[in-house]
C-alpha cells in the first residue's frame, strides 16, 4: 500500500515513461514539422480534441471508481481477517480450560492461537502465488505440517485442522456445545473472508475495457498538436507530454488498483497485516517471541513510500 509521503517522483512517473518518451517524439515531431510549414493541418481546440477529452475523462472516473472498489473491498475483506483473528484467539483463551492453563488444555489453545497465526499467512502467500509454506512451518507443529502438505489450498486445510481439534475438545468436554458452535461461527467467517479474497484474485478486470481506454488516449493525443501549435507554437510540446502523461498515468494508476493481491507496493498491505496479527496473538498468548523477518522487511519499506 502507497504511503502518503516520500513517495518518489522516479516511482509514478516510471509507470509511464516508455509511453511518454513516445508522446514526445511524436509531439516534437509533429510541431516541427507544422512550424516549418511542411504538415500544416489545424483542427479547433472546441472540436474533436475536446470531445475526446471529455469522453476519456469520463471513462478514466468510471475506470478508476471500480479499480479502487475492488482494492477497497480487498482491504475491508483483510479488516474483517484482523477482527476474527483476535476474536477466535480470545474464545480460545476463554472457553478452554483456566486462561493461563498449562498442560493438554493449554498446548491445545498454543497450537490452535499459532494455526490461526499460521492462516494468515498462508492466506496471504496464497493469493501472491508464493509458497505457502515458507513462513509457517516454525508455527506448525510436525504432523500439522504434514498433514497439509496433501493439500493444494494450505489456508483451506488449516482451516480443516481447526476444525477438526474443536471437535475433539467438544467430545472430550473441554467445551461445551455452545462453545463448539461459537467457534465454529467463527472458523465459517474466515472461510468466507477467504472466499471473498480468492473471489477477487480469480475475477480478471476485462482487458478489452483497458484497450479502448488506451486506444482513445492514443486517438486523443494524436489529435492534440493539431489543435495547440496554431496557439502556442513550439511551448504545446510541454503541454502535449503534459497532458497525455496526466492521462496515461490516471490510466495506469486504474490498472494497478484493480489487482490488490498482486506483491505490488499498491497492494493491500496483508504482510504488515498478518505481522500484526501475530504480534497481538502472541500477546494474548503470553508469547514474547518476535515477529517473522518478512514483517521486518514490511517495516523498513514502510519507511520508504510503500508497505506490503
Amino acid at each position: 500500500m502507497l504511503l502518503k509521503n516520500n513517495i518518489p517522483i522516479q516511482y509514478v512517473l516510471g509507470k509511464v515513461k516508455y509511453d511518454s518518451a513516445l508522446v514526445a517524439v511524436y509531439a516534437v515531431i509533429i510541431t516541427v514539422l507544422h512550424e516549418w510549414g511542411l504538415f500544416v493541418v489545424n483542427i479547433p481546440i472546441g472540436g474533436v480534441p475536446a470531445i475526446l477529452g471529455t469522453v476519456i475523462s469520463l471513462l478514466l472516473a468510471f475506470r478508476s471508481n471500480q479499480a479502487y472498489d475492488r482494492w477497497w473491498e480487498a482491504r475491508i475483506i483483510w479488516g474483517a481477517i484482523v477482527n476474527d483473528s483476535r476474536s477466535f484467539a480470545r474464545q480460545v483463551l476463554t472457553f478452554i480450560g483456566n486462561l493461563y492453563e498449562t498442560g493438554p488444555s493449554g498446548e491445545l489453545k498454543e497450537r490452535l492461537i499459532k494455526r490461526q497465526i499460521a492462516w494468515n499467512y498462508a492466506l496471504k502467500r496464497s493469493l501472491r502465488q508464493q509458497d505457502p509454506y515458507q513462513e509457517i512451518k516454525r508455527l506448525l507443529t510436525d504432523s500439522d505440517f504434514e498433514f497439509i502438505q496433501n493439500y493444494d489450498n494450505v489456508p483451506n486445510a488449516i482451516l480443516k485442522l481447526q476444525g477438526m481439534d474443536i471437535h475433539r475438545a467438544a467430545a472430550e468436554g473441554l467445551i461445551n456445545q455452545f462453545q463448539q458452535i461459537e467457534l465454529e461461527r467463527t472458523l465459517m467467517n474466515l472461510t468466507d473472508s477467504m472466499g471473498k479474497c480468492e473471489r477477487i484474485k480469480s475475477t480478471v478486470f476485462p482487458e478489452t475495457y483497458t484497450l479502448y481506454i488506451r486506444l482513445a488516449i492514443y486517438l486523443f493525443i494524436a489529435v492534440l498538436p493539431f489543435s495547440l501549435f496554431g496557439l502556442f507554437g513550439y511551448v504545446s510540446i510541454p503541454l502535449i507530454i503534459a497532458i497525455g502523461t496526466l492521462f496515461l498515468l490516471i490510466e495506469k494508476m486504474a490498472v494497478h488498483l484493480q489487482d490488490p493481491f498482486e506483491n505490488k507496493p499498491t497492494d493491500t498491505p496483508m504482510s504488515t497485516i498478518s505481522a500484526k496479527i501475530e504480534r497481538d496473538l502472541n500477546q494474548m498468548l503470553l508469547d514474547d517471541k518476535v515477529v517473522t523477518e518478512e514483517s521486518n522487511d514490511a517495516k523498513i519499506k514502510g519507511k520508504m513510500f510503500y508497505i506490503l
